[in-house]
């Protein structure tokens, strides 16, 4: 071919692929939706932003955006999650999806403009539940095939907290939603969850003077560091435990909380029970995870006020949080909410049957959502497959030591699960992807190298880096520098070990 004919077969290609472009718009421009209405559509320099209201029930309001790719559209699908009680579009997920070449969704979960909003629609702590998610992807899927005249080859979903939950309820109840993927620090137990905020804002509430100050937090957790670190297969110099679970009590809170505080933080070790029957509702927060304060100093007047939507969707915005019966009001939510916003569902097996493939990950310093009840999930998944080794034909579940809510803390922290466009994207630094390789080459991972970056920015260089392995497996630290990965090999721990709450409030 010489290169005069190249140009004008680029030409004719450029033409084709302009006006393909254009009458693909125009396909969805006037497009009629069963149960949804296409609001908007804005044209932006790399891509076409469709803006979608749908409404499956009359009083849902669920928003939903779809990203289009103007050009080198990498023929995928990548729902996205949301995070808290839902209420906007989060758009960082969507910006960084369109930048590697997917076609990207999100949605406001139909709790717009916040959770405690929707506390006269019912249908919308539904839409927040589930009915939110499958939507966004059934409309997404439907208005990619028309704009770009085909179907997508995969379909991904990746998501952390609340979008770990949509992760674990799109695997539960709609297998045939998603090729991969990805459930970040999952608050799938979302009633047990939310009991143990109320928990632990009852142990600091209900007595004088029972709240923490930062610096006694920063005490117990050095404490246990002391106590612990290196123990757990980490490295001596750690500020942060591999795993938690190997942790031994500090035996330093009497020297360090008064009597009251002391009462308060023992509450909090112990989780949330029925005070009835003794029976355990959750787990506890991870040790020396205490100075990351998110689940332990929820005093009224702060943002945490946002945690207890579903309190309020029940019993009214003006309900008193300290009158919560961990009997009766358990009993209450659980028959009420947990229908419709826990996925606790053990059995994947609709979703492996599809050739489904799923990675879960949690953070060893997450006390908001603590990694504990994700190990539980996981073993019930195990039991019900029959074995660890099945089990991880389809599903893999990876343990990062000293990262705390979804990325950040004092350990490692960054595997690509924020979705960053500006780094090679390989199989073992970039969990989606390492997704896409195990869904489309049948290349399961077998570990990840986690990265943690001086004063948490890329551009300032790597402060640590080690291989993370699927658990039960552990990074173990054997000699040399511990920032370097060559000095870790994989160690499997035993499996289990946390608290494992009475089966009804496993539902």
């Amino acid at each position: 071919m010489t290169a005069k004919t190249l140009v004008c077969v680029v030409l004719i290609l450029l033409i084709i692929t302009v006006v393909g472009n254009a009458q693909s718009l125009d396909n969805i421009k006037d497009l009629k939706l069963p149960t949804a209405t296409i609001t908007k559509i804005e044209d932006h320099t790399d891509y076409f932003c469709v803006s979608i209201i749908s409404k499956p029930t009359p009083s849902s309001n669920i928003g939903i955006e779809i990203w289009l790719p103007k050009e080198k559209w990498n023929e995928r699908f990548l729902g996205t999650g949301n995070g808290g009680g839902g209420g906007k579009i989060s758009r960082g997920f969507l910006s960084a999806g369109i930048k590697r070449g997917f076609a990207v969704a999100n949605t406001d979960l139909g709790t717009s403009p916040n959770a405690n909003s929707v506390i006269a629609y019912p249908e919308r702590w539904a839409d927040f539940g589930y009915r939110a998610t499958h939507e966004m992807t059934v409309i997404s899927k439907y208005i990619i095939r028309k704009f770009y005249q085909r179907a997508p080859k995969y379909s991904y979903f990746i998501g952390c907290s609340t979008g770990g939950q949509q992760a674990l309820m799109e695997a539960q109840r709609f297998s045939e939603d998603y090729n991969g993927i990805i459930a970040g620090a999952p608050a799938n137990n979302r009633t047990h969850l939310h009991a143990s905020f109320l928990w632990n804002f009852n142990a600091t509430n209900k007595e004088p003077n029972s709240h923490f100050q930062p610096m006694q937090l920063n005490q117990i957790t050095a404490a246990v560091l002391k106590t612990n670190v290196g123990k757990d297969g980490g490295a001596p110099t750690d500020n942060f435990l591999t795993d938690p679970r190997l942790a031994v009590d500090c035996g330093c809170l009497d020297t360090i909380l008064s009597k009251q505080q002391v009462e308060a933080m023992k509450q909090i070790y112990a989780g949330p029970s029925n005070l009835v029957t003794a029976e355990k509702i959750y787990t506890s927060f991870p040790l020396a995870s205490e100075n990351e304060q998110t689940a332990l100093n929820l005093q009224q007047s702060n943002g945490a006020q946002d945690l207890f939507y579903p309190f309020k969707w029940l019993w009214g915005a003006d309900y008193n949080l300290l009158s919560f019966d961990f009997n009766k009001d358990m009993a209450k939510m659980d028959r009420e909410l947990g229908p419709i916003l826990n996925a606790n569902n053990p059995d994947l097996k609709p979703f492996k049957k599809k050739g489904g493939k799923l990675i879960m990950y949690t953070g060893t310093y997450d006390p908001l959502v603590p990694f504990q009840d994700a190990v539980n999930y996981y073993e019930r998944v195990i039991d019900r497959q029959g074995s660890l080794e099945k089990t991880q034909t389809f599903f893999r579940y990876f343990l990062i030591p000293g990262m705390a809510h979804c990325g950040g803390g004092p350990g490692l922290n960054d595997f690509g699960q924020n979705l960053p466009s500006d780094i090679p994207l390989d199989v073992e630094s970039d969990i989606l992807t390492a997704l896409m390789n195990w869904v489309e080459k049948g290349e399961a991972p077998q570990k990840m190298m986690v990265t943690s970056y001086n004063e948490g920015k890329r551009e300032k260089g790597v402060h640590l880096k080690r291989p993370v392995f699927p658990y039960p497996q552990f990074p173990n630290y054997i000699g040399g520098d511990p920032a370097l990965p060559s000095s870790y090999n994989a160690v499997a721990h035993e499996r289990g070990k946390v608290l494992k709450p009475a089966q009804k409030y496993l539902k």
